[in-house]
């Protein structure tokens, strides 16, 4: 029996508006052990590079629900110019579809 492919399902996982996106704005954030099992598991959201790591393991390791806990809406849009750099083609593409990220297409 084949595996399904890599990014199969990927586009339904993602919500469907950036008012879904409840994530906290500041503070330590701790990762569950099904996103992070070893190294740094806690993020500073204040530091930059810190906040992008975080949001780049959510995004390609997590599940609808840890967008919607982890992901902040307002971070998102504005980081994922120098964020979607640090995805994967079928991620990017995936997100910039189901939600308004690219500067030409946020409100």
């Amino acid at each position: 029996m084949a595996l399904p492919p890599l990014y199969e399902g990927l586009e339904d996982k993602i919500p469907d508006s950036l008012d879904d996106l409840h994530g906290p704005a500041e503070g330590v954030v701790p990762l569950p052990n099904h996103l992070v099992w070893s190294g740094l598991t806690r993020f500073d959201l204040s530091n930059y590079r810190l906040r992008l790591s975080m949001y780049r393991i959510v995004i390609t390791g997590g599940r609808r629900v840890d967008y919607e806990t982890y992901l902040n809406a307002d971070h998102l849009v504005k980081d994922w110019p120098l964020l979607s750099k640090g995805l994967g083609p079928a991620y990017r593409r995936a997100w910039e579809r189901k939600l308004p990220l690219r500067r030409d297409t946020a409100a």
